[in-house]
């Protein structure tokens, strides 16, 4: 088993969303972050006072799957996440020792 971590953009979430449930991907763990990489944020301008900021909001995406799922659910959320301009994300991959579903006692892929 494998864990994807996928941070990306916000609006894209709808949209990664449903091309990883188009191929069977069902449960997932969105959780709201904030960070920056090589953009190293923005500047804002609010009641013509300029603040930089520094963390961008953005999306991270949590999955766990079996091996031989991951190389599809990383091209589809390369394909639906990138826009092309700075600040598209990151994915990562990450083994899983062990899955357990706490209602049943179920193991592993059963579990997920």
């Amino acid at each position: 088993m494998k864990k994807i971590e996928a941070i990306i953009k916000p609006f894209k979430l709808d949209e990664v969303k449903e091309a990883l449930n188009s191929i069977g991907i069902q449960g997932m763990t969105i959780v709201e972050v904030k960070g920056y990489g090589r953009q190293k944020g923005h500047k804002e301008i609010y009641r013509g006072a300029e603040y930089i900021v520094d963390f961008v909001p953005k999306i991270k995406i949590e999955i766990i799957l079996s091996a031989d799922m991951v190389d599809k659910a990383i091209e589809i959320i390369q394909k639906t996440a990138k826009t092309g301009k700075v600040g598209d994300g990151k994915m990562f991959v990450l083994p899983v020792e062990q899955a357990i579903r706490i209602r049943t006692g179920e193991k592993d892929l059963e579990a997920i």
